[in-house]
């Protein structure tokens, strides 16, 4: 089985009761959705869509099972294996070893984090928006470490480097995909 978009978040919210969770889900989700479009895999991006949705279904209530603990959860309601090694793949090299493999788990490793610094970035603007953002501006607060440390950086340019992408062009695409959602304050 794979769940639709819609399916995706009802589970979300099933194991998710904190608002951060739920809109990082949605924005990751939007975020993914972006990128299908974007490099031609428009056919899959109600797929691509579910796994950024679902990606941190275990975080808020099993933090230090994080990408394992999914994977049972996800085998258990039997959904298809091409979703739960996706969103497993996002823990790769922290949590579990499951490599991203297909260009959907690769930009669904390197954005992730990077959408959380490019939304701690966007609340340091005047506008409070990612509506305005600039590459430069991530830049300037990607390169101080103490800003958004929880956002590893070690993460987000070893995606980039799966993807075959120098960094700026995963920002700009990565801020491209935040402008786009409807859950981007």
């Amino acid at each position: 089985m794979i769940p639709t978009p819609a399916q995706a978040w009802d589970l979300l919210c099933e194991y998710n009761e904190g608002e951060f969770h739920q809109k990082h889900g949605r924005i990751v989700g939007d975020v993914l959705r972006w990128y299908a479009i974007s490099l031609g895999y428009g056919d899959e991006a109600d797929f691509w869509e579910a796994v950024g949705i679902l990606h941190d279904l275990d975080f808020e209530q099993w933090p230090e099972q994080h990408c394992t603990k999914e994977q049972e959860l996800l085998r258990g309601l039997g959904v298809d294996e091409r979703l739960i090694h996706a969103v497993a793949s996002h823990g790769y090299m922290l949590t579990v070893d499951i490599q991203p493999e297909h260009e959907m788990e690769k930009v669904l490793y390197a954005a992730d984090e990077l959408t959380g610094l490019i939304g701690a970035a966007a609340l340091m603007r005047p506008s409070k928006s990612v509506s305005d953002m600039e590459v430069k501006s991530v830049k300037k607060k990607y390169k101080d470490k103490k800003f958004a440390a929880g956002c590893s950086r070690e993460v987000i340019e070893r995606g980039a480097a799966m993807l075959g992408w120098e960094l700026d062009k995963l920002i700009e695409q990565t801020i491209l995909a935040m402008q786009a959602s409807d859950a981007v304050d």
